[in-house]
């Protein structure tokens, strides 16, 4: 009798853990907009630096990581800061993951709730500044505890004493200040830039009056509102800008004079470390000429052009120079001059800069991430040990020499402490889910404080694998990955969807866990898919000349190099070739609609979010780095246009836009169904009211349901 409740006992034990190995995956688990996806996310450590300490931020406490043991101390709690900061119980504070400690000598920390931003002595138990929190852009110094902000179109700084000054008056929805200009390219992501001691404060003001507006709509009002929005589109009128220099001491402005800002683009903004002096990189229209300038911050004088680059495609920079903190009159900067990022030291004392390579050989410079003053050696992220890889190096200032920080594989965040003796590094390989080191950049020796255990543990997961293939020309490798189902069987035949975005500043592959995959893969896999996603020439992080192959006819060599993805895929006997769909969205969308209708006999089902449709109708600055304007290159665009390719749609196509996209704006896709129409061929075609270029919050979750019923619905 007990010999068989025994066996009954271990049948069922069995069948538990048979089942705890077979739960399947939802997109309420798998999207970021799930409801349950936090749960499949691998755990993770919330750090920063204090100086040369490592701090973990929680929700309630904040603590000290010893370096050698790993051992935590706690500084103080979320208690102590509220009783400190006598904040309301609406603005009080909840949680501590916000913590910033920007004084490497004092026991200060910085903490902002919805309406306030505080600095606290945690060891004196003071409170010694609060500062409210009334608007956007937000841009605090913390020399001179003063704060840019831009409010109702205009900009304003809150000194320390809590008392406003306002900047300008005429700022509007056509005269724009303190925020992103260009359209957020040439790596301009903010509009206020303070001086090393935040003593001033320089700034953009964006004149747009003259852009054509889109009519964007706004339809949850009681009767439908206009919203327009301002787009300048390539080949047409551009907005101009100017640089403002804030005096915080007379309360002065002075504009650089830059001569006349047509058709100029003005980005990277540096100061020197004495506050006299700012620099600043200046493109042309055609984006082939760009200098870098020094002007004079006190009078807005222009001082010198003291580097010129020119490119018979286009030179693109996207950072600001950076001086080093032992030497007030060097500094670095990022060029693809020789084919690939690299970084120059420049001396300001030599008339002709002197310019020296520092790091040099057929990588890219990724990441300048700062200093260590000790050795004399600047710390990187580059791509030097693979092309799919991110790894952390020191670099001698002295004689170039490399060293490499990290383990050598797998993809890194590096976070360098106030000296530049410390990382903190936050990785993972395709295997590892996450790992947290913290080593010191000149004795590379890791102690590791986090290893996160496999969240996916106990559900069907894919077999995700990674390769290359040779481009359409023949030489080049191209990296891909493959997403297939957990019971993959080789004798039977799968239908295969490709998922691309295969423009410039992307990449799909890398040397993350599980190979970058998107969780939508997974689904896709769980539902009895191959997935399939190449990196094409004209993606990220492989040189100049990968990226500028695609110059004047966007979309023509990055189709090739897809088809021979494809004809990868046919030589695989797994592989359905009469089932073979597509997916991709923005240049993803571009590229899907494409493929489709230039190759209307491979693709049998494909779904194109967001897509460009002609690049006419695409913004200034990125449309014409890559196409040059309309007018230069009208053979280009009409090439490139899927207007003329509507009546080569053959198979079943899904359009899937934002109602509110200000990137791709929806004349895009309209104007392809209007061609359509008249072509007599059928795409389908959902909107999201209301919604930009990416879906936000659980509407995700809805739109990758949407996309993924199409597949099973025509592909299957």
């Amino acid at each position: 009798m007990r010999n068989g409740i025994a066996t009954i006992i271990l049948i069922m034990m069995a069948t538990i853990n048979a089942t705890a190995q077979n739960k399947k995956f939802t997109l309420e688990e798998l999207n970021f907009g799930g409801k349950n996806y936090r749960q499949t996310v691998p755990e993770t450590r919330y750090l920063t630096w204090w100086g040369d300490e490592l701090v973990r931020t929680e929700t309630e406490y904040c603590s000290v990581i010893d370096k050698k043991t790993g051992a935590e101390k706690t500084l103080f709690s979320l208690s102590d800061i509220q009783s400190l900061t006598g904040s309301d119980s609406h603005n009080q504070m909840r949680h501590l993951y916000n913590a910033v400690f920007p004084y490497p000598d004092k026991t200060v920390v910085m903490l902002m709730n919805g309406k306030e931003r505080m600095l606290v002595d945690w060891e004196k138990k003071e409170l010694l500044l609060k500062l409210n929190r009334e608007g956007e852009a937000e841009d605090f110094s913390v020399e001179s505890h003063a704060m840019a902000y831009v409010k109702d179109d205009n900009l304003f700084i809150r000194t320390k004493d809590n008392k406003t000054r306002q900047l300008s008056t005429d700022g509007s929805r056509e005269i724009v200040y303190g925020q992103s200009v260009h359209r957020d390219e040439f790596g301009i992501s903010k509009g206020t830039f303070w001086s090393p001691k935040g003593n001033k404060l320089a700034f953009y003001r964006m004149d747009q009056s003259m852009v054509s507006d889109y009519p964007q709509v706004d339809i949850f009002k009681r009767t439908a509102g206009y919203e327009p929005d301002k787009y300048p589109m390539a080949g047409e009128t551009s907005h101009k800008v100017s640089v403002g220099i804030y005096n915080l001491s007379d309360g002065t402005t002075r504009y650089l004079e830059t001569g006349d800002p047509t058709d100029r683009y003005f980005t990277n903004i540096a100061w020197s470390p004495d506050e006299m002096t700012v620099y600043m990189f200046e493109l042309n229209r055609d984006q082939n000429d760009c200098r870098l300038v020094s002007y004079d911050a006190e009078t807005g004088k222009k001082i010198a052009e003291i580097y010129r680059e020119t490119d018979n495609k286009y030179v693109e920079p996207l950072h600001p120079i950076v001086f080093l903190p032992w030497d007030s009159s060097m500094f670095v900067f990022q060029s693809q001059r020789d084919g690939y990022n690299h970084l120059y030291l420049f001396d300001t004392k030599k008339s002709d800069g002197n310019i020296r390579q520092l790091t040099s050989g057929e990588w890219v410079v990724m990441e300048l991430l700062g200093f260590d003053a000790k050795t004399k050696k600047i710390v990187i992220s580059s791509n030097e040990c693979s092309p799919i890889q991110k790894n952390t190096w020191t670099v001698d200032v002295k004689n170039g020499k490399r060293a490499l920080i990290d383990n050598g594989h797998g993809w890194h965040y590096s976070y360098l402490s106030s000296s530049g003796q410390w990382i903190y590094d936050n990785f993972s390989e395709p295997d590892v889910p996450r790992k947290i080191d913290v080593t010191s950049t000149s004795k590379p020796k890791s102690l590791n404080i986090l290893t996160a255990a496999n969240p996916w543990e106990g559900y069907d997961t894919p077999i995700f694998s990674s390769g290359t293939i040779k481009a359409a020309d023949g030489t080049t490798d191209l990296y891909y990955r493959m997403v297939k189902p957990h019971d993959f069987d080789e004798t039977k035949k799968y239908p295969t969807v490709i998922y691309v975005y295969g423009g410039p500043h992307a990449h799909n592959v890398d040397a993350r866990w599980h190979y970058c995959s998107r969780s939508w893969e997974t689904y896709m896999a769980e539902k009895g898919y191959v997935v399939f996603i190449l990196d094409n020439r004209g993606s990220e992080n492989r040189g100049r000349d990968f990226e500028q192959v695609t110059f004047r006819q966007l979309g023509q060599k990055e189709m090739k190099d897809q088809m021979k993805g494809v004809d990868f895929l046919k030589s695989l006997p797994y592989v359905d070739q009469d089932r073979i769909g597509v997916h991709g969205w923005s240049y993803g969308g571009y590229m899907t609609i494409s493929l489709m209708t230039n190759y209307p006999d491979v693709f049998k089902v494909g779904v194109a979010g967001g897509p460009v449709i002609d690049w006419k109708w695409y913004e200034v600055m990125y449309g014409e780095r890559y196409m040059d304007t309309p007018q230069a290159n009208p053979e280009g665009y009409a090439k490139t246009s899927l207007l003329r390719q509507a009546a080569n749609l053959k198979g079943k196509l899904q359009i899937i836009t934002g109602y509110n996209d200000k990137t791709v704006v929806p004349q895009h896709c309209l104007s392809f169904i209007a061609e359509c129409i008249k072509a007599g061929t059928h795409p389908d075609f959902f909107v999201y009211p209301g919604e930009p270029h990416n879906m936000r919050g659980h509407q995700s979750v809805h739109l990758h349901e949407r996309i993924t019923q199409y597949f099973e619905d025509y592909l299957k």
